[in-house]
C-alpha cells in the first residue's frame, strides 16, 4: 500500500489558497497601503508591480484551484505530479522564507484584526508549504519505486 497525503488536508490547503488569493487585494490596500505606495513609481515600474501583484493572486487561485479539482492527479506519483507538488512546494517555501526574512523590518498597522491577519496567514503558508513539500516527497519516493 502506498502511503498518501490525507485528500482532506490537500482540500483545506487548496480552498486556503483561493482565499489567500481573494483577500490579497484587501491586505495590499487595508494593511500595506500599496496603491499609494506605487503611485510614487514611475508608470512602467507601477504598472510592472500591478502585474506581478495579479501574478501572485492568480498563481494562489490557481494553484487552489488544482489542488481542490485534482486530488488523485497530484498524489499518483507521475513525473508531472512531482514536477507539479515540487513547484507548489517551491513557491510557498519561497514566500515563506522572504515573508520571514524580509516582512518583520516592516510596520504592520497595530490594530488587533491585523496581528490576528498575520498570525493566521503566516499560518496558511507554513500549512501550504508542509503540505506540498511532503507531497512532493511522496510522489519522489513513488516515482523511485
Amino acid at each position: 500500500m502506498k502511503y498518501q497525503v490525507p485528500y482532506w488536508l490537500i482540500i483545506i490547503g487548496g480552498i486556503g489558497q483561493i482565499f489567500t488569493a481573494l483577500i490579497y487585494p484587501y491586505i495590499r490596500h487595508r494593511v500595506f497601503d500599496w496603491y499609494n505606495d506605487i503611485k510614487q513609481l514611475k508608470p512602467l515600474n507601477r504598472e510592472i508591480a500591478k502585474t506581478y501583484g495579479h501574478y501572485i493572486q492568480g498563481l494562489n487561485f490557481s494553484f487552489g484551484l488544482i489542488s481542490i479539482l485534482l486530488v488523485k492527479d497530484l498524489q499518483n506519483g507521475t513525473g508531472l505530479a512531482t514536477a507539479l507538488t515540487g513547484l507548489i512546494a517551491a513557491y510557498w517555501t519561497g514566500k515563506l522564507i522572504t515573508q520571514f526574512a524580509y516582512y518583520p523590518m516592516y510596520n504592520i498597522p497595530k490594530k488587533p484584526i491585523f496581528k490576528i491577519g498575520e498570525v493566521g496567514m503566516n499560518t496558511l503558508f507554513v500549512t501550504f508549504a508542509l503540505v506540498f513539500v511532503w507531497m512532493f516527497v511522496v510522489n519522489i519516493n513513488q516515482t523511485l519505486k
